[in-house]
């Protein structure tokens, strides 16, 4: 039975648009729902889907062919009798390809392997490493390869067990959420498919590179000459690279919001000996977006730090009395970071403006408490949160922080365990510092540094004692935060952890 696929509804006021990419050709067996094509209008990209299950057939309207609202785009032939319209094709060149012609269909279906949803506002990912190659026959959830965002990396299984036909995207290319990765030839038979694969992985990199051969969509044509802009100053997301209408307002407005470059200091020359003698890696996604967001930081708020210092006596006793027991009881080590993150969120509730946030011209208050944990990893500093951290338990807090810091050392770490923090502790005490600045982590308008605790001469009493101390610093954004607030902030933490019953009394 054969559908017709129309041109849906634009929008009010609007009725035309221009055919800008399809994602099918004619014979391609598509699932219902399964995006056939773009349409570009003058304001917005409507994705068609495709009605039912079955195998596209005929396309009438071309990429960049103008369509009216409700005009025929293709047809679709439905249903199990639609599996077989390939078929003709594949018989009629009887010629002397013929033999490789007639083993596709026993190779199996085709699938697609996908990128994964990245996470929230996360639309692009960088190709790290690919752990097979074209050819590969591999079982179905193994892994093909891990991309690498700007703070996770991602693990991609196979879809299906078969074999690796074809790779469209090679380690170090960037790759858009829900694009196509690889092609794999579903069930056993697709390993005798591999011979004729690996031939037809090579193409693609061809494809993306004819830049000179690929046609435009006529409205970003249209933009790019009122923007003023190039064809190389445009990043093009449509099939082969095609600039869309999308990809030129992207263009605007990256060039609009970037800052003017600073004059950076050219490097100084080095001597050809010691050129000789150097490496250079490229940073990875996860290191650029550590140096853009610190440097984002620093250029957005006003960035003050206080600091104090805390005797740890009464919280080692503590611990150090319960410990066992308290391992015994929950099957968790007993640490300091629960005392910490305890007298900060006693202290948050006294000062909330330190977890609170500047949106446009108003304050944003958080009756609740993400707190932050920064941890450092082999690939660079994450900062998984822990989710109402006012409402836990010490025994709580101490599980949550080991299994955010047993996940981050291991890369496991989702897009949605590193957002919605509103405010953040870093220990720099594990790495041996004795003293220093933490940079905020935007948008939290504080973060609270921890120091290495080391036995020094304080006076109590008029007596000067050893005693166990630790620096406390609190980087604060004094647009929001006053110097008295960060002041009483840093005074009730340090109070606090001086005398662990004022956390009981809520004093």
């Amino acid at each position: 039975m054969s559908i017709e696929v129309r041109v849906p509804t634009l929008g009010e006021s609007v009725t035309e648009a221009t055919v800008a990419t399809w994602f099918k050709k004619p014979g391609d067996a598509v699932a219902a729902d399964e995006m056939l094509c773009e349409l570009e209008t003058d304001k917005v990209t409507v994705e068609v889907p495709a009605p039912a299950a079955g195998v596209l057939g005929e396309i009438v309207a071309g990429e960049g062919e103008t369509v009216g609202v409700d005009a025929l785009l293709a047809t679709l032939n439905e249903g199990d009798g639609a599996a077989a319209a390939p078929a003709p094709k594949a018989e009629a060149p009887a010629g002397d390809d013929a033999p490789a012609k007639d083993e596709a269909p026993a190779a199996g279906p085709s699938v697609d392997v996908m990128v994964p949803s990245l996470g929230e506002s996360v639309t692009e990912a960088t190709v790290s490493t690919w752990f097979k190659k074209v050819g590969d026959t591999v079982t179905a959830d193994e892994m093909l390869c891990e991309l690498e965002t700007d703070k996770v990396s991602i693990e991609v299984p196979a879809p299906v067990g078969g074999t690796i036909s074809e790779i469209l995207f090679e380690e170090g290319a960037t790759v858009e959420a829900g694009g196509k990765l690889a092609v794999m030839v579903q069930g056993a038979a697709g390993a005798a498919a591999s011979p004729s694969a690996k031939p037809a992985a090579a193409p693609a990199p061809a494809a993306a590179t004819a830049g000179k051969d690929i046609e435009h969509a006529p409205s970003a044509k249209k933009a790019m000459a009122e923007a003023g802009l190039t064809e190389a100053q445009v990043q093009g997301t449509g099939r082969d690279g095609r600039i869309m209408k999308d990809d030129v307002r992207k263009a605007v407005a990256a060039a609009a919001s970037a800052p003017a470059p600073a004059a950076a200091a050219p490097r100084a020359p080095v001597p050809a000996e010691d050129a000789a003698r150097e490496e250079r890696v490229k940073m990875t996604r996860l290191r650029q977006t550590i140096a853009r967001r610190l440097k984002d930081a620093q250029n957005t708020a006003a960035i003050l730090t206080t600091y104090n210092e805390v005797d740890m006596s009464a919280v080692m006793a503590l611990r150090n009395q319960y410990k066992d027991e308290f391992e015994k009881k929950h099957g968790v080590r007993l640490g300091f970071m629960s005392f910490f993150t305890k007298a900060c969120v006693h202290a948050l509730k006294e000062v909330p403006e330190v977890n609170a946030e500047i949106d446009g011209t108003e304050i944003v208050y958080k009756n609740f408490v993400h707190m932050g944990v920064a941890a450092g990893t082999p690939q660079g500093l994450v900062v998984p949160v822990i989710r109402d951290a006012d409402a836990m338990s010490f025994a709580q807090i101490e599980k949550a922080i080991a299994e955010k810091g047993r996940r981050a050392r291991d890369g496991k770490l989702s897009m949605d365990e590193m957002q919605g923090g509103t405010f953040t502790i870093s220990n720099g005490g594990v790495y041996g510092s004795l003293m220093s600045s933490p940079i905020l982590n935007p948008p939290q308008s504080g973060i609270l540094g921890m120091h290495k605790i080391q036995d020094r001469p304080v006076v109590v009493n008029g007596e000067i004692v050893i005693r166990p101390m630790m620096y406390l610093a609190l980087s604060y954004d004094h647009r929001i935060v006053d110097g008295k607030g960060a002041v009483t902030f840093l005074v009730r933490v340090k109070e606090a952890l001086e005398d662990p019953r004022r956390l009981l009394m809520d004093l």
